[in-house]
């Protein structure tokens, strides 16, 4: 299922075909027969391949509120897929089994998945789980199909992603869940392996462009400062005071131990936002 990649170009390094990805901004320098952090963009012979195409971890139905998408179609399913694949090394993360390591997955064209909606009567469809722009070639091909075929598109994401490939992508996405993990730079240095500047570029890119809520994974200790809390909601309401903003529940995973956040820990910031924002929900909470 190996595609042609695109967004990338050729590095002048003598013999040598070194070439630079151009997708995300970790601009990964590809040495031939080997791969950019993602895992799944390949150097072969000086062309740049994505091999995930077509690739999937999971295939399933569920609720667009687990998305979580509150303000679109909160009451009907939606049919969730995924790569095995992520751009960001997150120590907490909490799917780090497909997004950081090489698993089973089942082979589903862009065709195959229109027809399967088609054929159950399914009118949304997720690229989530994982990080859907480092699927970028499938996730494009099968996004223009979808909506052409009146069935929204929706993308769970980090939105770790350059302006090129966002500005051609974006026109077909109906809804966006984008993950704002700290509004720190050096929490996303030191535990995501990324930046903040180009997630917050691209937060104020989408709004307007498609239906956008923000997730918040609230890690005390880590990510829960009174003032950064105040300068998050602050940058979101700046943009919008309508936007949804989701405040989640940490639970140990992966290499990070820290402990389970409190509820009481969300509730507060969930409070906090408020003053802020028109919508704000507690995720994972009772």
């Amino acid at each position: 299922m190996k595609k042609q990649a695109l967004y990338w170009e050729k590095q002048a390094t003598g013999h040598l075909p070194q070439l630079t990805c151009l997708l995300c901004p970790n601009f990964c320098i590809i040495k031939e027969n080997e791969h950019g952090k993602c895992r799944k963009r390949i150097n072969i012979k000086g062309v740049l391949y994505a091999e995930n195409y077509g690739l999937t971890t999971s295939l399933n139905l569920d609720p667009m509120t687990k998305k979580p998408l509150y303000h679109f179609y909160p009451t009907e399913k939606v049919l969730s897929l995924g790569a095995n694949s992520c751009n960001l090394t997150c120590k907490f993360c909490q799917n780090y089994t497909i997004s950081q390591y090489d698993c089973s997955v089942k082979q589903i064209t862009p065709n195959e998945l229109l027809v399967l909606c088609q054929k159950n009567f399914i009118k949304h469809v997720a690229f989530t789980y994982t990080e859907p722009f480092t699927w970028y070639e499938y996730v494009l091909d099968a996004s223009k199909l979808l909506r052409k075929n009146d069935i929204s598109v929706v993308l769970v994401t980090n939105a770790y992603v350059n302006i090129e490939p966002l500005t051609e992508l974006i026109p077909f996405i109906s809804a966006m869940n984008i993950d704002l993990k700290s509004f720190s730079d050096r929490f996303y240095v030191e535990i995501c392996g990324g930046k903040l500047q180009p997630v917050l570029d691209n937060i104020k890119f989408c709004h307007n462009k498609t239906h956008l809520e923000i997730t918040l994974l609230l890690i005390e200790g880590l990510n829960d400062d009174y003032n950064k809390l105040c300068s998050l909601f602050s940058f979101i309401a700046d943009i919008d005071k309508n936007i949804p903003l989701h405040i989640s529940k940490y639970f140990p995973r992966y290499l990070l131990n820290t402990k389970e956040t409190s509820t009481k820990t969300i509730l507060n910031a969930v409070d906090l936002a408020k003053k802020y924002l028109n919508y704000v929900y507690a995720g994972n909470v009772y």
